[in-house]
């Protein structure tokens, strides 16, 4: 079992300050510090030095914290392995991801758990990528649902972790349900480059993602305004100020006056979501039938969207 104080550790290397670690971990600030301090006189090595008014790592508490990289996941793996062979229940699994994730896969991911583990406490937590991966990391979440194009944290590159695609999520268009085109099942990007477009603002990921799929097709959009929830970029079609693109996994719930079209030809721009665990974990047996799970619910949400939506 690796010792508590060593997480705590690692994850004040991650987020460098007390407060955020206590956060994170749960625990008070003085009991972080306690932990830290205990640890240090238990290697009897100093790992934190004076920093102004806080506290940073030495040279000796980032080494020991990189080479526990390997610890953990050998950690990981050998209790994946002991829970399969011993035929073990795990009694809590936390799960973590963005808020489509968290509405559209986690939850009913933890209503399923709920029936085929029922002695197993599942925790949801909502959190963009960046919180996921500091809340893998303090053990506050064992599984989380992100996109890899939203997080700073390049996976498949960092030995904490490791992933697994659940599926390329495509962009639909929507439309006012008014609108020449609404009766289609399917449009091009290139018979709607003159449209008013919504989208968000330069910079980030998703225009970036906007941009690119009108770059395919030769054309440049016109943007007429701009809207960072989807929920706000659906009222803006909805009220007729516009067009957009919508995620295949993103619900319209109804959404008065509001069609969704699916993209063909070039162009067809898609997010990338992924799964990703502590290195050494994907082999437990909740890990995997989760995993199972999470792909089985987004291929059905690909395949009847978005004529259900209508």
């Amino acid at each position: 079992m690796i010792d508590a104080r060593l997480i705590t550790l690692r994850v004040f290397a991650r987020c460098g300050t007390i407060g955020a670690t206590a956060e994170l971990t749960g625990y008070s600030p003085s009991a972080v510090s306690a932990q830290l301090r205990e640890l240090q006189r238990m290697l009897g090595m100093q790992l934190l030095t004076k920093d102004g008014r806080g506290v940073r790592l030495t040279a000796t508490g980032r080494f020991l914290v990189a080479g526990s990289d390997t610890l953990i996941a050998e950690w990981e793996r050998l209790r994946a392995a002991a829970m399969e062979a011993g035929d073990q229940v795990q009694s809590r699994f936390g799960l973590g991801g963005f808020s489509t994730a968290a509405a559209q896969l986690l939850a009913p991911l933890a209503a399923t758990l709920r029936t085929t583990r029922p002695l197993l406490e599942v925790q949801v937590l909502e959190a963009n990528p960046a919180r996921c991966f500091d809340l893998l990391v303090a053990e506050r979440i064992d599984l989380a649902v992100i996109v890899a194009m939203q997080s700073d944290t390049y996976v498949e590159d960092d030995p904490r972790f490791e992933q697994t695609v659940l599926l390329d999520d495509p962009l639909d268009v929507i439309i006012p349900a008014d609108h020449p085109l609404a009766s289609r099942e399917t449009v091009t990007l290139e018979e709607l480059a003159s449209e008013p477009w919504i989208t968000e603002s330069a910079g980030s990921t998703y225009h970036a993602l906007f941009t690119a799929a009108f770059t395919a097709v030769g054309v440049t959009p016109r943007i007429a305004h701009e809207a960072v929830e989807w929920e706000t970029q659906i009222a803006f079609v909805g009220a007729g100020l516009g067009v957009g693109l919508l995620p295949r996994l993103a619900p319209l719930h109804n959404a008065e006056n509001v069609v969704r079209l699916r993209i063909t030809g070039k162009g067809k721009p898609a997010r990338r979501i992924v799964a990703a665990v502590r290195r050494g974990s994907i082999a437990s047996p909740l890990v995997q039938e989760s995993l199972g799970i999470l792909q089985e619910s987004a291929h059905r949400i690909l395949t009847a969207r978005p004529e259900d939506d209508r």
